[in-house]
């Protein structure tokens, strides 16, 4: 009786399983959510439109203006101009720099010589305030503008 038993129990144990699809569905649907999700929070990156020289522009001599002009912008949103503050911390459209930067852009203009700037913006400094100081350097139409961080240049 106990080897009709014991071969009754080996019987059913060597059943085969074969291929299971289902718990491959169940891998396949995590992995698209997985992926649908991370879609969601990729950063989009902005393409800035900027001009690169072109090997005959290199050929040409590029003199510079005997004075620069450096914009510091500090952590707290003040711009100064040559170490000269200039507008509210809180004022987006700064009249002040603009008109400045204005007058500078002629001047140069009558003299023939390119307005060489350096933005010099503090590490902390908010990208907001820097872009702020780009549209002042736009409205004065001065196009030749450095970046440096802290003290150490770009």
């Amino acid at each position: 009786m106990q080897e009709h038993a014991m071969k009754h129990r080996i019987h059913s144990d060597t059943t085969t399983l074969g291929f299971q699809i289902a718990p491959m569905i169940d891998v396949v649907f995590v992995i698209m959510l997985f992926f649908m999700v991370m879609v969601g929070s990729m950063k989009v990156e902005r393409e800035l439109k900027t001009k690169l020289p072109r090997t005959n522009d290199l050929t040409q001599l590029v003199e510079f203006p005997a004075e620069e002009i450096t914009i510091a912008i500090l952590e707290d949103g003040t711009v100064t101009l040559n170490e000269e503050a200039f507008d509210s911390p809180k004022d987006k459209r700064m009249p002040r720099l603009t008109c400045t930067l204005q007058r500078v852009a002629d001047s140069s203009a009558q003299q023939k010589q390119p307005v060489l700037v350096t933005i010099q913006a503090e590490e902390q400094a908010s990208y907001e305030r820097v872009i702020d100081v780009l549209n002042s350097l736009h409205q004065a139409q001065i196009q030749n503008v450095t970046f440096t961080v802290g003290s150490e240049p770009l």
